[in-house]
């Protein structure tokens, strides 16, 4: 394995003068070049050293705070007030009729609906299958964490292959069964049939070309899996509280969308005249008030900026806990690591987690109306393709950098603008960037998953055909079953992605005060290019143990 100094361009070719300079620290008269042409800048001593933040941590971003607190406090007054002031003729405005004695709408009699529901075989066994399914989810991920950790090259060199045969299996399952069924082959020509058969082949030989074209990666993104599972299981109580964030989350949404329903109830039903009729003729509307729209609204940006805020707070949750283990040099684990970070995370902090959550709210918004927005003869051509992919690029650029510095305030407690700053700094100094960290790690446990979720709707589809009656609805139901593992799982790599990501920054960090903390990390880590069109600092014979 290269050394360092290997690992690093020479000062003398660093754009940035002063590259060799720890970041944040106070210049030393052994860590300054003495070949730089200008002294440091005086702004650089004015921080003090970057760690962990263990103890007593300032409100931060109170503004957020406050304007969320604001806004969730408005969206529960009025929705209390749609409840206490709602309408009960709305469940029936449909019944009501125009009375031309009093000019106004009636309602004539009473009427009684009934409804029956019934119960069928598939309606049960796809519940009982998603449900067995959503119990065996947790089961298969502390699994697949497990062998992550102690068999990560076995896991990943099994599953490629499978990432380039299952599709191939499904591609020609779908072809020949298609031929076979009487329907699908007549109401699918030939010639269509064909096209999509060679369409998909397509794909999956772009997929193939990614693959080789990677494979001189794999053996770090092996190691870099394997640091990160190490990390997750040992702070494994984290796969417990997340999800239990999630219910809280739909917890506070249930009484949001209460409000949401009978705010419509606040109106009356009202006589509009018919036009067109060539006679005066009246019927029945209802008609809303006049606030239930601008209601509508403050929920929904509410209800998106609590979920964004939410999303951002795991993401803070996650850092704080796997940076205390990482910055830990005992061997064993830093106790009260998870209630601490949840500590900050929802208390001095969450004003920077709503900013956070308000940043990655207002992009999901904006990239929604980007991508779905109609466009008109006017609005089409080569001019719109440009401002749409520059649209994208700034959202895209803008969510990446929210990532990593709501990673950095949940280590040191910092503001989220003084946090991006100082990521942006901290990684600069060390000739390292964010946008680097192993991207084909992620693309494997994405196929990882994606193997281990076919194989269990293989499973589901061979259990229902010897247990069940059913007949094509089986496949369908299999799907549904691989689509919730697969969601699940998707978590799950959503988590071990963080962690990766965080362990960047604590390294980083490490490398900037001239550390080790965790000598395995920066065993790993250190091979990570620093530039797109630079490969890795070592040769990748040195990566195999």
């Amino acid at each position: 394995m290269g050394s360092r100094d290997e690992a690093q361009p020479s000062v003398a070719q660093d754009p940035f003068a002063a590259a060799a300079q720890p970041l944040l620290l106070p210049p030393a008269a052994g860590l300054v070049d003495p070949s730089a042409s200008s002294p440091p800048s005086p702004d650089e001593d004015s921080y003090s050293p970057i760690s962990y933040h263990h103890g007593r941590r300032p409100i931060r971003d109170l503004p957020a705070l406050l304007l969320f607190l604001i806004l969730s406090l408005a969206t529960f007054a009025l929705g209390i007030a749609a409840v206490a002031r709602r309408n009960p003729a709305a469940s029936h405005a449909s019944s009501f009729v125009y009375d031309r004695s009093t000019s106004s709408c009636v309602l004539p009699s009473s009427n009684s609906f009934s409804s029956s529901s019934s119960s069928s075989t598939f309606s049960k066994d796809l519940i009982w299958t998603l449900v067995v399914t959503l119990l065996l989810a947790g089961p298969i991920a502390l699994a697949v964490l497990w062998l992550l950790r102690h068999y990560a090259k076995q896991v990943v060199y099994a599953s490629i292959p499978f990432f380039i045969v299952i599709p191939s299996f499904l591609n020609v399952y779908w072809f020949v069964a298609c031929a076979v069924g009487h329907d699908c082959r007549h109401a699918f020509p030939l010639a269509y049939r064909i096209i999509v058969l060679v369409f998909v082949f397509l794909l999956i030989g772009i997929f193939l070309w990614i693959i080789v074209a990677n494979l001189h990666r794999i053996e770090l993104t092996i190691h870099i899996v394997r640091v990160a599972a190490t990390a997750l299981a040992s702070n494994i109580g984290l796969l417990a509280v997340l999800p239990l964030l999630g219910i809280g989350l739909l917890a506070y949404f249930s009484p949001i969308i209460v409000f949401l329903v009978f705010s419509t109830w606040n109106g009356r039903v009202v006589p509009r005249e018919v036009e067109g009729t060539g006679k005066e003729y009246y019927k029945c509307v209802w008609k809303q008030e006049s606030w239930v729209p601008a209601y509508f609204a403050i929920a929904i940006i509410t209800m998106i900026w609590s979920a964004a805020t939410l999303m951002e707070a795991k993401v803070y949750l996650i850092s704080g806990t796997v940076a205390q283990w990482y910055f830990n040099k005992e061997e064993s684990r830093p106790s009260k690591s998870i209630r601490s970070s949840l500590r900050n995370a929802f208390g001095p902090s969450f004003g920077t987690v709503c900013f956070s959550g308000m940043t990655v709210g207002a992009v999901r918004v904006v990239r929604a109306i980007v991508d779905s927005g109609k466009q008109g003869e006017e609005a089409r051509g080569f001019i719109n393709l440009i401002l749409k992919c520059c649209a994208n690029f700034v959202l895209a650029a803008i969510d990446f950098v929210n990532k990593f510095t709501i990673i950095f305030a949940a280590i040191t407690g910092e503001g989220y603008c003084s946090a991006a700053k100082m990521t942006y700094e901290l990684l600069r100094r060390n000739l390292l960037s964010a946008v680097f960290v192993e991207t084909v790690s992620t693309r494997i446990l994405v196929g990882i998953i994606f193997v281990l979720s076919a194989f269990y709707a293989i499973a589901v589809c061979a259990i229902l055909r010897g247990i069940s009656a059913l007949g094509m609805e089986m496949y369908f139901v299999a799907a549904l079953a691989w689509l919730l593992l697969i969601v699940v799982l998707g978590y799950f790599v959503h988590v071990l992605d963080n962690v990766i990501d965080t362990i960047y920054v604590c390294y980083a960090i490490d490398r900037d005060k001239g550390e080790v903390c965790k000598q395995v990390v920066h065993e790993v880590y250190v091979l990570l290019p620093v530039s797109r069109n630079h490969g890795s600092s070592v040769n990748r014979s040195s990566l195999i143990p």
